[in-house]
């Protein structure tokens, strides 16, 4: 059974940075594509960042250039450095996993996702 656990969520001043981190068990960790995406209340769930089992990655414009997604197969763990923070990245953020090989476009799309966290709430206040 796949199982994922993001944790490193919290409240922080606009400018400074956050590591959430999604520990993952249940499945071939290093054969997934793993992603971020994130919900604000009343709006709908988006994609972050996402990285394939190949490393590649694939980031929103939004976050490009301040966020970084990472993984350590060793670890099980999936990881996305937030620099810079913003009000608007307030959110909870969630990880999610599926197969591997999906396009930049289906990488951040919440529906080609079947394996997901309870989500972390990440809050920047300005």
């Amino acid at each position: 059974q796949v199982q994922l656990v993001e944790s490193g969520g919290g409240s922080v001043q606009a400018g400074g940075s956050l590591r959430l981190s999604c520990a993952a068990s249940g499945y071939t960790y290093a054969s997934y594509s793993m992603g971020w995406f994130r919900q604000a209340p009343g709006k709908e769930r988006e994609g972050v960042a996402a990285i394939d089992s190949d490393g590649s990655t694939t980031y929103a414009d939004s976050v490009k250039g301040r966020f970084i997604i990472s993984k350590d197969n060793a670890k099980n763990t999936l990881y996305l450095q937030m620099n810079s923070l913003k009000p608007e990245d307030t959110a909870m953020y969630y990880c999610a996993a599926d197969r591997a090989g999906m396009t930049a476009i289906q990488a951040l799309d919440v529906i080609e996702y079947n394996y997901w966290g309870q989500g972390t709430q990440v809050t920047v206040s300005s």
